[in-house]
C-alpha cells in the first residue's frame, strides 16, 4: 500500500464516470475519503449509496461545489483534493484549497502516480489530445497496437477509467490515452512515452477563460515527452506548443500531413501513407504503410487522425504492417461521419459528433456537393469562416434548432445563391423534416450531410440521440 495515500484526508470533487472509480480506488488504499457533489438527484443518490457502503463519506448538494454558494470551505482535514476533470479551477472549493496549500489533482493525475501501483507493470502512455478527432485517433491507435500484438487498450476521455487500467488485473504493454483539455488541466506531472495534439480550435472557452488558457492546458501533454512530440503540420498552433515543451533529451518533433511529407513527417504520396520519421536516412528513405482505401471513411481529416495514430505507434515502435492491418480493422463509432443510405442516388451521411463549427468544417470538406443539415445550440460559435469555406460545396441547407438563425444569417452573407429552409421548430419531430427538405433539394450524385455544427441539447438528450433520429428518417426515405 503507498505510504504517500495511506491514513491521508482526501476530498474528491464530484461522482459520475471519473469520480466514483477516484473515490473506491483512494478508498481501497487507505486513504481517508470524502466525496463533495453539486446536485443530488437520484443517479447521484444512487452512486453515493454504492460509496457510503464501502464507508466513504458524501456529501450531495455540497455548498463547497456551487460555483455561486457562499460555503467555500474544504472538509475538515482535507490534505488532497481529487476533482472530476469538468469542475471549473473558478470553483470556491478551488479557491480555499489554494489559500491552504492543498493541492489538487484530476483523475488522470491520480492514475499517473498509482502507475506500477502493487508490482504491476507501469505501461508507458501514448497521449492524444486536440479540439477535434480525439476519440477516433485513439481508437485507431489502439487498434495498431492490437495488430502489433501488443496488450493496450484505449482509456481515458474515451470513456474507459484511466484508473481502473492501471489497477486493474490486466497488465498493459502501452496505453492509448485520449486527454481533453479538462483533464491535462489538472494532470502537472503527467509525462507520456509520445503524445500529438491533432488540431486547435475555440472551444471550451467558458471553463478556461480565454484560447490562449485553452492552449495552453492542450500544450501540457507535450511536457516531458520521452520520444516524439507530434503535431500538425497544417495547424501551426500545434507546432508551436511543441517548440515551447520542455521534453527529454532525444525527443523529437514529429509531423503529420496530408501532402508529401517531408523529412521527421509521416504524410500522403500517390494514395498512401507514407513515413519519412521513424526510417533510416530520413532525409532520402521513405516507408509505405498503409493505402489511403485502408482508413475508413477515407475523408480527408480523418486520413489525418490516421496518420497521428500511426506517427505514435511508430514512436513506440510498432513495425508498418502492423499500422496497415490495425487500420484495415478499425471500425469508427457510430455519428462520426457515417454513412447510412444511398437513397435514389443520394448519399445520407451522419456526422452528428461535429458538434462544433471545427469539426463541421472537415466534414463538409469530405463532400463535393451537399446538402447540409445544420443547427442546435451554437454555445457562443460564429458561423461565417465556416460557411466562406464550405459555399461552393453546398447545394442547399436545411436548418433546425435554437440558434439556427446564425446559420441563416452567415448563410445569407456569404452564399446567398444557396437555397435555405429554416425549419422553426426545436422539437425532435424536426429531424423527419429536415431529412425530407433535404431530400427535396438534393441532386443524383449529391451528399446529404448531418454535420450540425452546434451541440444537440435544445432538441435531444445527445449527439448520439440526434445521429439515430437522422439515421432513422433516412431509413424510412428507402422504405
Amino acid at each position: 500500500m503507498p505510504s504517500e495515500f495511506s491514513g491521508k484526508h482526501v476530498t474528491v470533487a464530484g461522482l459520475g464516470v471519473s469520480g466514483v472509480p477516484a473515490a473506491k480506488v483512494l478508498h481501497g488504499l487507505g486513504t481517508h475519503v470524502t466525496v463533495v457533489n453539486d446536485g443530488a438527484d437520484e443517479r447521484a443518490r444512487t452512486q453515493a449509496a454504492e460509496l457510503e457502503a464501502l464507508g466513504v463519506t458524501v456529501r450531495l448538494g455540497d455548498g463547497t461545489a456551487s460555483d455561486s454558494g457562499s460555503a467555500a470551505g474544504l472538509p475538515e482535514g482535507t490534505e488532497l483534493i481529487v476533482t472530476a476533470p469538468g469542475w471549473k479551477p473558478t470553483k470556491p472549493l478551488f479557491t480555499a484549497a489554494e489559500q491552504a496549500g492543498v493541492p489538487v489533482w484530476g483523475d488522470v493525475e491520480l492514475a499517473w502516480r498509482l502507475r506500477g501501483h502493487g508490482g504491476r507493470k507501469a505501461a508507458p502512455w501514448l497521449a492524444v489530445t486536440g479540439t477535434n478527432g480525439k476519440t477516433t485517433t485513439v481508437q485507431m491507435l489502439a487498434s495498431i497496437l492490437e495488430a502489433a500484438g501488443l496488450r493496450t487498450a484505449a482509456v481515458g476521455n474515451i470513456g474507459v477509467s484511466l484508473l481502473d487500467a492501471v489497477t486493474g488485473d490486466t497488465e498493459y504493454d502501452v496505453l492509448a490515452v485520449e486527454l481533453s483539455s479538462y483533464q491535462l488541466h489538472w494532470a502537472p506531472s503527467l509525462r507520456a512515452h509520445s503524445a500529438v495534439v491533432l488540431n486547435l480550435a475555440a472551444d471550451h472557452l467558458d471553463w478556461h477563460g480565454s484560447m490562449e488558457a485553452y492552449a495552453a492546458d492542450k500544450g501540457r501533454v507535450y511536457e516531458g515527452n520521452q520520444v516524439a512530440c507530434v503535431y500538425n503540420v497544417a495547424d501551426r498552433a500545434t507546432e508551436d506548443l511543441v517548440r515551447a515543451a520542455d521534453v527529454e533529451e532525444g525527443c523529437r518533433a514529429v509531423g503529420f500531413t496530408l501532402g508529401t511529407p517531408g523529412p521527421s513527417q509521416l504524410g500522403v504520396v500517390e494514395g498512401l501513407l507514407v513515413d519519412r520519421a521513424f526510417v533510416e536516412d530520413r532525409h532520402k528513405n521513405a516507408q509505405e504503410l498503409a493505402e489511403v482505401a485502408d482508413v475508413n471513411p477515407p475523408a480527408p481529416h480523418n486520413i489525418a487522425n490516421a496518420l497521428a495514430a500511426a506517427a505514435l505507434a511508430r514512436a513506440y515502435g510498432v513495425p508498418a504492417a502492423a499500422v496497415r492491418d490495425g487500420l484495415r480493422a478499425f471500425t469508427p463509432d457510430a455519428h462520426r461521419i457515417a454513412h447510412v443510405a444511398d437513397v435514389d442516388g443520394v448519399a445520407y451521411v451522419d456526422d452528428s459528433k461535429a458538434t462544433n463549427t471545427h469539426a463541421a468544417e472537415a466534414s463538409l470538406a469530405a463532400y463535393e456537393s451537399i446538402v447540409w443539415i445544420a443547427g442546435g445550440l451554437a454555445k457562443g460559435a460564429t458561423f461565417d469562416e465556416l460557411v466562406v469555406g464550405a459555399a461552393k460545396r453546398l447545394r442547399g441547407a436545411v436548418l433546425i434548432g435554437a440558434d439556427r438563425a446564425l446559420i441563416r444569417e452567415a448563410l445569407a452573407r456569404h452564399a446567398p445563391e444557396v437555397p435555405v429552409v429554416d425549419l422553426d421548430r426545436t422539437d425532435t419531430g424536426a429531424m423527419p423534416q429536415a431529412v425530407q427538405e433535404a431530400r427535396r433539394l438534393a441532386e443524383h450524385g449529391d451528399t446529404v450531410l448531418l454535420a450540425p455544427a452546434c451541440a444537440s441539447m435544445d432538441m435531444f438528450t445527445n449527439y448520439n440521440k440526434r445521429g439515430d433520429a437522422f439515421a432513422e428518417a433516412v431509413r424510412e426515405l428507402g422504405a
